[in-house]
């Protein structure tokens, strides 16, 4: 079969398209024909390899995953002996980066807990923008205290996979929503729906007096004194992206005890794949609240293209790898 695969770190020439062994299922996986996929942050990141954790996840000298790809839309091929919830022919989705990655390639052997069925009302490579940004969304605005009805919400990184889902999905509760991004995204935002728009080259939205009831960051790298200045009393920060250093640090270790004296909420949200909050997910594209935004699609030869694009940080949504 045809994968994508890359056996040092670097820019994305470093990625190679090559023939490799197809994959044979195990007792408890599903072999998914891939027919679409998405890139995201973490791939990115594994590519790179510049920062301490990135090599902890992947390898000090040399990938020990050789082909990157979390989230995928496909059809099951063939299913292990002891799998229940699947049959060949059905098409499913979900982030398999907890089995190893293996996205950007024409078979990939997927546990049967991280998959889910695809929605009729989505298209694969709609199914293939939707996992993990979803579940980000998902999951961080339930961190600590909800999201509720009502509330001001401020999407820091708003332009990307998570955050234009997070301002449909909050815009449908009836929550007002404030977006930092660059310009050239503003427009996207505006048209999903977004109350007010902040350009983080211009504005620093810690400092601007404003305070919010809950701040999703997808880039988070100011200080926890700025996050705190931000919120509302009773207030939530839910970080989902950013820094590795000092403050991944610092909310890990003194988040818990700074959010108990000030009564503000300050976190890492702990990330998990989940079948019941993909089939969430299926939920609300099928209610009209939520529609994965699709930047641009390139094919599987594509894929360095692709991963120039996406480091270029101007694309609008998620990028789709068509298989």
């Amino acid at each position: 079969m045809k994968a994508i695969v890359y056996t040092k770190y670097g820019p994305p020439g470093v990625l190679q398209l090559k023939e490799v062994d197809k994959p044979a299922p195990k007792k408890n996986e599903v072999l998914v024909k891939v027919v679409a996929s998405s890139i995201n942050s973490w791939d990115y990141d594994l590519l790179e390899a510049k920062g301490f954790l990135s090599r902890l996840l992947s390898g000090w000298f040399k990938p020990k995953h050789q082909i990157l790809g979390a989230d995928i839309a496909g059809v099951a091929e063939a299913v292990g002996e002891n799998v229940k919830t699947f049959k060949p022919g059905d098409e499913v989705f979900g982030d398999i980066a907890g089995a190893g990655f293996g996205g950007f390639a024409e078979y990939v052997s997927v546990p049967e807990r991280l998959l889910a069925r695809k929605s009729a009302a989505m298209s694969f490579e709609q199914s293939a923008a939707l996992p993990q940004a979803g579940l980000l969304m998902l999951q961080g605005l339930r961190y600590k205290n909800p999201l509720q009805p009502g509330q001001h919400l401020l999407i820091n990184g708003a332009g990307g996979g998570v955050g234009t889902l997070a301002l449909q999905y909050a815009k449908s509760m009836g929550c007002e929503v404030s977006c930092v991004d660059k310009k050239i995204k503003h427009e996207l935002l505006h048209s999903l729906g977004a109350d007010h728009l902040i350009d983080y080259t211009e504005e620093d939205y810690t400092r601007n007096g404003r305070q919010y009831d809950y701040i999703l960051d997808v880039t988070a790298h100011r200080t926890i004194a700025d996050y705190k200045r931000a919120l509302k009393p009773g207030g939530v920060f839910s970080m989902i992206g950013g820094s590795m250093g000092g403050l991944l640090f610092k909310l890990v270790f003194f988040g818990p005890l700074i959010s108990k004296m000030s009564g503000k909420r300050l976190g890492l949200m702990g990330y998990r794949p989940d079948r019941d909050d993909l089939e969430e997910l299926n939920r609300l594209v099928e209610k009209g609240k939520v529609k994965p935004v699709i930047d641009r699609v390139f094919s599987l030869h594509q894929t360095a293209d692709a991963f120039h694009y996406f480091g270029k940080g101007e694309f609008k949504g998620k990028i789709v790898i068509s298989l």
